[in-house]
C-alpha cells in the first residue's frame, strides 16, 4: 500500500532544505494607514510596515473606490451569482469592460477572475483558433504566460529576454504566411526592465505576426491615463492583445484582455477558464470601475510612486546594497542564497517589524534570490530611514555582500 503522507512529506522536506519553503505572513491591513498592518504571526499583535505590496498606488485604500464597493453591496449585495454566461454579467461587468477597452484605445475588453487566468485563457485559447499557430515568448514571461502556451499545444519558440536580434533570427526562419504570436511583457516584475515595445511592433509588422502584451506591472502606473508602458510610449495602436490586473497598480483584484471586437468575442466564446468560471463579485468591479476612472484623470499617484521608487534606490546605493539597475518602480535587492534570504526576511519582521517577502525559486532562478520592494506614494521619509537602517545591521550581521 504506498504511504501518501510520506511521499508528500517528502517532497515538502525537499523544498524546506533548499530553503524556499514559503511561509504565509498573517497580516490584516489598517484601512486608511497603508503601508501599515497588524501581524498576528507571533505571540501578540503588532503593527509592521508592509514593503512588498503590490497595490504599488494605494489604490486598495482610496476613499472613492470603498465607497463604489460600499454602494455597490447595498445596491446588488454580495456575490455575482453565476457565470458571465448564466446571470453573472452585472452592469458593473459591462461598464468596466468598456473603461477598459477605452484605457487602451480597443474595440473590446473581457474581464477574467485573475491576472493568471487571463494569460492562461486567452494564449491557450488562442493558439488553438490559429491552426498551427507558432508563439514565440520571450525567455522570462510570467509562469500564467508559460503555462498558457503549453497548455494551447502549439508549436512554440523561446527568444532570448528582450534580444530582438534573436526574435528576428526566429522569426525569419518561419514562414511569413504561417500564423505567429509574438508574447512579452512590458514591465518584468522581478529585475524591473523594461521591453522595447515599437521595436518589437516594427518585427511583428515585417513578419507579418500578433502581438500579445502582459501589462500587469504597469497598468495604472504608466501612460498618461495609467495605460501601462503602451500609453507612455504613444504605441497602442500596434499591440494586437493587451492584457492587465486589476490587482495591483488598480488596487483590487481581477485579470482582463483589450483587443479588437472579434479577437475579443472569440476568447468569450471558446476558453473554458472563462466560460466556466462565476464572475467576478459586483462590488469588486465596482471597486475596479472606480480606480481606473480615477487614474485616468489624475497624475499625483503615479508621480508619488515614481519619486518614492528613485528614493528608495538612491538610499539603498548611498549605503552600499546591492539594488539591481532598473529603469522601472521595481527595487530588487539581490542576496543570491535562498537560506539567508529567509533568515533576512524573518529577522525584518521579529527585529524590525518590516514585512518583506523573500523572493526565490522558482519565481526567480536558483542564485538569484532576492529582496523585492516595492515603495509607494504613503512610505515616508521616516519609513525609508528605518528600513535601511534595518536593512545596514542585517547585511552586517549575516554578513552578506555589498554592492562594489
Amino acid at each position: 500500500m504506498p504511504d501518501y503522507d510520506a511521499v508528500l512529506e517528502s517532497a515538502l522536506d525537499t523544498i524546506k532544505t533548499e530553503g524556499r519553503y514559503r511561509v504565509f505572513a498573517d497580516i490584516r491591513r489598517k484601512r486608511g494607514e497603508f503601508p501599515r498592518a497588524t501581524y498576528y504571526g507571533g505571540d501578540e499583535p503588532r503593527e509592521i510596515t508592509v514593503w512588498c505590496s503590490n497595490d504599488y498606488l494605494a489604490m486598495g485604500q482610496h476613499p472613492d473606490v470603498l465607497k463604489a464597493m460600499h454602494e455597490a453591496i447595498d445596491t446588488t449585495g454580495s456575490g455575482s451569482g453565476g457565470t458571465r454566461n448564466i446571470a453573472g454579467t452585472t452592469h458593473y461587468h459591462v461598464q468596466l469592460e468598456k473603461e477598459l477597452a477605452d484605457l487602451h484605445a480597443k474595440e473590446a475588453a473581457l474581464l477574467f477572475t485573475s491576472g493568471y487566468i487571463a494569460n492562461d485563457a486567452t494564449l491557450s485559447t488562442m493558439a488553438k483558433l490559429f491552426p498551427d499557430c507558432i508563439i514565440l515568448s520571450d525567455a522570462k514571461n510570467h509562469a500564467s504566460m508559460i503555462e498558457g502556451i503549453r497548455r494551447g499545444r502549439g508549436p512554440k519558440r523561446i527568444w532570448r529576454h528582450n534580444d530582438l536580434e534573436d526574435l528576428e533570427r526566429q522569426l525569419q526562419e518561419i514562414d511569413p504566411d504561417h500564423p505567429k504570436i509574438i508574447a512579452f511583457e512590458s514591465v518584468y516584475s522581478m529585475d524591473g526592465d523594461i521591453a522595447p515595445i515599437a521595436r518589437i511592433c516594427d518585427l511583428a509588422d515585417k513578419y507579418n505576426a500578433l502581438t500579445y502584451l502582459d501589462e500587469v506591472h504597469a497598468v495604472g502606473l504608466y501612460g498618461n491615463r495609467g495605460g501601462g508602458i503602451a500609453d507612455r510610449d504613444g504605441v497602442l495602436d500596434r499591440v494586437d492583445i493587451i492584457e492587465g490586473t486589476l490587482a495591483k497598480g488598480f488596487g483590487m483584484m481581477g485579470g482582463y484582455i483589450a483587443a479588437s471586437k472579434a479577437m475579443v468575442d472569440a476568447v468569450r466564446s471558446y476558453a473554458p477558464g472563462f466560460i466556466f468560471t462565476t464572475s467576478i463579485a459586483p462590488a469588486i468591479v465596482a471597486g475596479a470601475l472606480a480606480s481606473v476612472r480615477h487614474l485616468k484623470k489624475s497624475h499625483l499617484e503615479r508621480e508619488a510612486h515614481q519619486e518614492r521608487a528613485a528614493e528608495l534606490k538612491r538610499r539603498l546605493r548611498e549605503a552600499s546594497l546591492p539594488v539591481m539597475d532598473s529603469p522601472s518602480h521595481v527595487v530588487p535587492v539581490m542576496i543570491g542564497d535562498p537560506v539567508l534570504c529567509k533568515q533576512l526576511t524573518d529577522a525584518l519582521m521579529d527585529e524590525y517589524d518590516i514585512y518583506v517577502q523573500p523572493i526565490n525559486y522558482p519565481t526567480v532562478a536558483k542564485g538569484t534570490e532576492r529582496i523585492r520592494l516595492t515603495p509607494g506614494p504613503k512610505h515616508s521619509d521616516a519609513d525609508m530611514d528605518h528600513l535601511i537602517t534595518a536593512l545596514d545591521a542585517l547585511w552586517r550581521a549575516l554578513a552578506l555582500e555589498r554592492a562594489a
